[in-house]
């Protein structure tokens, strides 16, 4: 007979709270995602196709070189308009034909050309060597989005598995107090109320542990998306903990690194200038362009021999009028220069939002790690004063149960406050531009297997 299915989840989701001997830790599933991310290998990939960008700029200034040729055989023939006959001196008559005039013809030739003055080219290699630098400052902003995501993935795991564990150890206290308050019913020291009471307490459980067994399926299978594999189980969070705070502990060195440093800010930095050389090089359809040429040619006919040429000079070349075409291409660009513009001021303020967000979201979380802490040493004894009170018969069934409800929320909520001050710090780091791998390592010190 197969077993329930919540059975085999609830055994599955207390072994895998069991597995602490082989837990991986952050930087171990860091390293993982890096293999196996779809996302970073997409950035990656684009890095590299972004560096070749300077690359083709820099052939538009260097020479072009290519060889041509033909083979023609040309086969026809050659009547005069004035056909006719023609009489010698002797009278006689002798009739006017045309000739043949079937041929082969080889043409070969090498052409050489180095632009001397090519002004829209020249833009558009700068503009080049900008596209690369901006892939690069994109793959810098993937790798950060990395770790965030990473690292926001395996704590939403560790928040999924703490409130399962605090349902069940809520279950297991509820199951006590339904088995007393049914004994004491029985034996007549308690009214069926309290039994009531117990059981609706341990019904109410039951429901929220399937609800946390789904949720901690789900939390997992994120992390799978990132790493690529099922994840073994990770390593928690030592108890008691300390949190450093922001260094430097003021905001607004932070909110000035986010406006100057942070990536999405360089990329656009970055397409404002883009912007600026495509404004130079569509003005260069006004201007002449002058090249030096050199050619060699090579031709052979088999009616009139062989013919050699080589040729070297300069070419130029004036556009006059082009229909208004170049003008139109002039305004567009200097509306989406204003355009990368407005773009860039965007980006400085959403940056400044975030590390602002962030630096508030650290400070007040460590007011909070500091507050629940408290709340979890008063609300033991509480579920202590309670228990006590229950055996003496001052408190009734219901005050303990929800004693023990509190205590279990407060270290739920203790340990969420606790990971979302580490990722605010994360995400503080990422929005100045300055998170880096190395600062996995410290969050990583907080974990213990």
């Amino acid at each position: 007979m197969q077993r329930p299915l919540i059975a085999v989840l609830i055994a599955s989701a207390v072994t895998l709270l069991a597995q602490g001997a082989q837990a991986a830790d952050l930087i171990q599933v860091y390293q993982q995602a890096l293999a196996n991310d779809a996302t970073y290998a997409s950035a990656r990939n684009a890095l590299t196709a972004g560096q070749e960008r300077s690359i083709q700029g820099r052939s538009l200034l260097l020479p072009q070189i290519g060889l041509t040729g033909e083979h023609l055989k040309n086969n026809g023939d050659f009547t005069p308009s004035n056909a006719g006959t023609i009489v010698d001196v002797a009278g006689t008559p002798t009739p006017i034909t045309g000739s043949d005039r079937d041929n082969s013809a080889n043409t070969y030739r090498l052409s050489l050309t180095q632009p001397l003055f090519r002004w829209g080219n020249w833009q558009q290699y700068q503009q080049s060597k900008l596209a690369q630098a901006q892939a690069e400052a994109q793959f810098a902003q993937a790798q950060q989005d990395l770790i965030v995501r990473v690292a926001q993935a395996y704590f939403d795991v560790l928040t999924a598995q703490d409130n399962l564990a605090s349902i069940q150890a809520q279950k297991s206290a509820t199951t006590e107090q339904l088995a007393s308050a049914k004994r004491n019913f029985e034996v007549g020291t308690q009214t069926i109320t309290d039994t009531h009471e117990a059981q609706a307490a341990y019904d109410l459980v039951v429901a929220q542990e399937f609800a946390a067994i789904n949720d901690l399926e789900v939390r997992r299978t994120a992390l799978q998306q990132i790493i690529g594999t099922a994840p073994a189980s990770v390593a928690t969070l030592r108890t008691g903990v300390r949190i450093a705070p922001p260094e430097p502990a003021t905001i607004e060195p932070w909110i000035s690194s986010a406006e100057q440093q942070n990536y999405a800010v360089t990329v656009q930095q970055l397409a404002v200038e883009i912007a600026k050389r495509e404004i130079s090089r569509t003005r260069a359809g006004h201007m002449p362009t002058v090249d030096l040429v050199a050619q060699s040619l090579r031709q052979s006919q088999t009616a009139s021999g062989v013919t050699k040429n080589n040729a070297v000079g300069i070419s130029w070349t004036v556009p006059i009028f082009s229909g208004f075409q170049v003008t139109s291409q002039v305004r567009e660009s200097i509306a989406l220069e204003e355009k990368s513009r407005n773009d860039l001021e965007a980006s400085r303020r959403s940056a400044a939002q975030n590390a602002r967000q962030a630096y508030l979201g650290v400070n007040s979380g460590l007011a909070q790690v500091r507050a629940l802490e408290a709340a979890e040493v008063s609300s033991k004894s509480a579920l202590e004063s309670n228990k006590l009170g229950y055996q003496v018969g001052v408190r009734i069934n219901i005050d303990v149960l929800n004693a023990q409800r509190q205590l279990y929320s407060t270290q739920r909520d203790l340990s969420k406050a606790r990971y979302d001050t580490i990722m605010n710090g994360l995400r503080l780091k990422a929005a100045a531009g300055t998170l880096k791998e190395a600062d996995l390592v410290p969050v990583n010190a907080l974990l213990t297997n």
